[in-house]
């Protein structure tokens, strides 16, 4: 197969680790990402062409003749990107914007979730206090609330009380999240543990590519406020086969099967939130991409080369390519978060030691930039992503906590736990 030329769309962590794996691919002759950071920087070209500019990223991928777009974000989804390269016919790894709405609309996985029978929590969906009210009166605490739009991983309240229900509820519908919130999903509480379990799929066919396990609230302990996600590590062992395999068969298969039969055929990553209940695994959510900071531990355990992947499901020939083999190691994945993350990120600081040479970990940029005298600085709430592979999960977590005593933010903070339940197991 001839080099390709890949365009990389995205700016974060997700993204650095995508073109980090991309770039060392024998495929890949030419990678420019956009807009990209410092840390992509280093092995892709950087054009400032934002995300949710479709129109600019078309533009993009034809002046410089992608063979394939690699969609790092939903933002970019949700705006059409991946219908607009279908009009040029050029291959995009990424959903529809109608089969996107898996993740940007939460009242439509769930609506979806009841016509196919998919095992998930029970719901109302509502655009007023009054009749999510009235819901809620059927309901026992915990309660849980969601925005039905994308809120970059924090529009999701569990509420231990009725008053911080109702308050969320009229926290959302007021505004809190524009119009992301104008709708909000209430659903039962789930018991259990969650994991986040991945696919890639390319309109009919869908390979199983990983599990991870995040850590969502921002502090030890699992507390604080949620989050984008402060740390994960993959495998997770409370993941095991068994339960891979009906999550495979009673939420994956029926998904790309009915997002099919309904006219939106699911091409890119299918990353299915899971919630470990007694009854066996039930879908939290759907997210329409790889995770972050997911994506960064799968793409160090991934030994197989991405990009046949990638290419194979953006032209729907996935049955055609082997299956993803994976290292044995664990990997874990650290978040490096800017002060005030996740409600009020102080930006601008500088951040020291993270560009020097790391023997047991790697260091995936995600809200940083340059100042105008050349230094890194964050510019988002998470910052850096420290990751390492192990023998064992402890092992990789020595390696990555070792690493992130090397780094320096005024104000950063990360949670010193993670892993804890998979290191709690053993």
């Amino acid at each position: 197969m001839e080099k390709l030329t890949i365009l990389l769309v995205g700016s974060g962590g997700r993204e650095h680790a995508l073109a980090w794996k991309i770039a060392q691919s024998p495929l890949c002759g030419r990678l420019v990402a956009a807009p990209g950071n410092p840390g992509i920087e280093t092995v892709a070209e950087l054009r400032p062409v934002k995300a949710t500019d479709a129109d600019g990223l078309v533009a993009l991928a034809q002046e410089i003749g992608a063979d394939l777009v690699v969609v790092g974000p939903e933002s970019a989804l949700e705006v059409g990107l991946a219908d607009k390269l279908a009009t040029v016919g050029i291959p995009c790894f990424g959903g529809s914007q109608r089969a996107a709405q898996l993740e940007t609309s939460k009242a439509f996985t769930k609506d979806f979730c009841q016509r196919h029978g998919l095992p998930t929590a029970a719901y109302g969906v509502f655009e007023n206090a009054a009749s999510a009210g009235a819901f809620l009166d059927t309901l026992q605490a915990p309660f849980v609330i969601k925005a039905d739009g994308l809120a970059a991983g924090k529009g999701v309240v569990i509420a231990a009380t009725r008053a911080e229900a109702d308050a969320a509820v009229v926290d959302m519908l007021g505004g809190r999240f524009g119009s992301a919130g104008a709708r909000v999903v209430i659903e039962e509480f789930m018991h259990g543990e969650e994991a986040s379990l991945f696919a890639v799929c390319d309109g009919k066919t869908a390979v199983l590519f990983g599990a991870a396990q995040d850590h969502k609230r921002a502090y030890d302990g699992d507390e604080g406020p949620n989050t984008g996600g402060m740390g994960t590590y993959s495998p997770p062992p409370v993941l095991t086969q068994d339960l891979i395999d009906q999550a495979w068969r009673e939420l994956i298969l029926p998904t790309v099967e009915g997002m099919a039969a309904e006219g939106h055929p699911y091409v890119g990553v299918l990353y299915a939130g899971l919630m470990l209940t007694p009854t066996g695994p039930k879908l939290v959510e759907y997210n329409a991409r790889f995770g972050d900071p997911e994506c960064q531990t799968l793409m160090l355990r991934l030994q197989s080369d991405i990009v046949p992947i990638l290419l194979a499901a953006a032209k729907g020939e996935l049955a055609s390519v082997a299956p993803p083999q994976w290292r044995d190691e664990a990997a874990i994945c650290v978040v490096l978060a800017a002060e005030g993350y996740p409600d009020a990120p102080k930006t601008g600081g500088v951040i020291t030691g993270a560009e020097g040479s790391f023997d047991q970990a790697v260091i995936f940029h995600a809200g940083t930039s340059r100042d105008a005298q050349g230094r890194l600085v964050a510019s988002g709430g998470r910052v850096l992503n420290v990751c390492a592979l192990g023998a064992t999960l402890a092992e990789a977590r020595e390696s990555a906590y070792g690493a992130l005593s090397r780094i320096g933010l005024p104000g950063g903070f990360h949670r010193r736990d993670i892993g804890w339940r998979a290191l709690q197991r053993v």
